[in-house]
C-alpha cells in the first residue's frame, strides 16, 4: 500500500483543481478539492463515509437539508447515506481535503473543473 507524509494543508491551499485524488489505499482515499466562489460541490449521497477538512475560504455545509457555516479550520463528517452539499459563499476559492472510507473515486481521478466532474459522472 502507498504511504504518504506531506503537509496536507499546504497541498490543499496550492491545489487549483476541483477534484484531485492524491492517495488511494484499500480502506481509505485522500482527495483535494477547490471550489470557486459561488460554486458548490453538488448535492450527492455516497455509500461510504466522508470527512472534509477546510483549509481556506468560507461557505455553507448542507447535510440532510440542515445548513451550517464552514470556514478554514472546519471539519465536517458525512456518514454514508447522508445527502450533502458544500457551497462556497465567499469571494475566494474554498480549499479542502477529504478522506473517503472506503475509497469513492477511481485512483488517479483528476477533474480540473466541476464541469469535468459532471462530464465524467455522465460517462
Amino acid at each position: 500500500m502507498p504511504q504518504l507524509n506531506v503537509n496536507i494543508r499546504q497541498l490543499a491551499q496550492e491545489n487549483k483543481d476541483f477534484r484531485r485524488e492524491i492517495l488511494t489505499n484499500e480502506h481509505s482515499q485522500l482527495v483535494l478539492m477547490s471550489v470557486g466562489p459561488g460554486e458548490d460541490i453538488g448535492e450527492e449521497t455516497h455509500d461510504v463515509d466522508q470527512t472534509l477538512a477546510f483549509v481556506e475560504g468560507e461557505g455553507e455545509a448542507i447535510l440532510d437539508g440542515r445548513k451550517s457555516r464552514i470556514e478554514a479550520g472546519s471539519l465536517v463528517v458525512v456518514p454514508a447515506g447522508t445527502r450533502h452539499n458544500f457551497v462556497n459563499t465567499g469571494s475566494q476559492p474554498l480549499k479542502l481535503y477529504t478522506i473517503y472510507s472506503p475509497p469513492e473515486e477511481a485512483p488517479g481521478t483528476l477533474h480540473r473543473t466541476k464541469a469535468d466532474a459532471l462530464k465524467a459522472e455522465e460517462g
